[in-house]
């Protein structure tokens, strides 16, 4: 295998003429330069200097690899300092996706104090609902994912970086005027007889499990998945919903009261990425951001 400091004794010794010339110009012994010369030689596997009394010249061989050194050692460098710039945050690329709500309130200030704080590092957002976020972080589609869940699942990001961000508790949203405008709590069985605006059967899952716990099932008239629809809905008078503390905040709930809903509900906030990806210190800068903006 060719060697990048061998192939830097092998310019300097065309381009001075003697070994003893290279080793002032590399900085180093004459001896140095000789033994790496003959390493290279041993791993190119043919002779690349003649030398005749004090004279030194090129083979064939050697002159065909002088003339590519150049480019190689160019590359090498340009190389060497755009990783030194990614690893000191001058420069990088974090591809970040997550779910709306985390887009509208935690992204934004974890990405401008990013941004402020390493201007040369560039960070992408696209939208997707967990478990297809978590499915793009896995396909090498992303850097890091923000996702949640509702109680652990064994073993279902054992083989992530999980970064736990904030617990955020479903609140839940009546319309103004509703019986329940103007209560403290409310246990979700008083709800029982109500129409339900709710997300896709999958979005909903938790909400009909706690439902079920209090011995009904809720009766879903609208299901949509776009937070200002549920909001729009609740506020013409035509359901009740429950909606993650997040997701309000995100939303204008004109025409609506939110109240807390009794047992309580938590999902969890996590960022995700693979082990290696925890490494990369734009990545461990972003993790970082995206913790003090869910702390605020």
């Amino acid at each position: 295998m060719i060697e990048a400091r061998h192939l830097r004794v092998l310019r300097a010794v065309s381009t001075t003429g003697s070994f003893s010339a290279a080793a002032r110009e590399l900085g180093c012994t004459q001896p140095a330069v000789s033994q790496q010369m003959k390493a290279l030689e041993s791993s190119a596997g043919t002779p690349l200097l003649i030398r005749t009394g004090r004279e030194m010249r090129l083979t064939q061989a050697g002159d065909a690899l002088v003339r590519h050194a150049s480019g190689i050692l160019a590359g090498l460098t340009a190389a060497e300092e755009e990783v030194a710039a990614i690893a000191g945050l001058r420069a990088g690329r974090v591809r970040l996706v997550s779910f709306p709500s985390g887009s509208s309130n935690l992204v934004p200030g974890a990405l401008a104090a990013l941004r402020a704080e390493h201007p040369g590092t560039r960070v992408s957002l696209v939208e997707a609902e967990p478990p297809r976020s978590v499915e793009m972080l896995r396909d090498g589609d992303c850097d890091i994912a923000l996702a949640f869940r509702y109680g652990v699942t064994g073993g279902e990001w054992d083989d992530l970086v999980v970064r736990p961000l904030l617990r955020d508790r479903l609140i839940g949203l009546v319309p103004d005027g509703h019986r329940l405008a103007g209560a403290d709590a409310v246990g979700i069985g008083e709800l029982a007889d109500e129409p339900w605006i709710a997300g896709c059967p999958r979005c909903r899952r938790q909400l009909v499990e706690v439902c079920e716990a209090s011995g009904f099932t809720p009766r879903i008239d609208f299901a949509t998945d776009d937070y200002p629809a549920v909001v729009g809905l609740v506020g013409a008078g035509l359901g009740v919903a429950v909606l993650p503390e997040l997701a309000i905040e995100s939303v204008r709930p004109k025409g609506t009261r939110t109240v807390t809903v009794e047992p309580a509900v938590e999902r969890e906030i996590v960022a995700l990425t693979l082990p290696d990806l925890a490494r990369v210190p734009a990545v461990a800068a972003t993790l970082d951001q995206l913790a003090r903006a869910a702390a605020r």
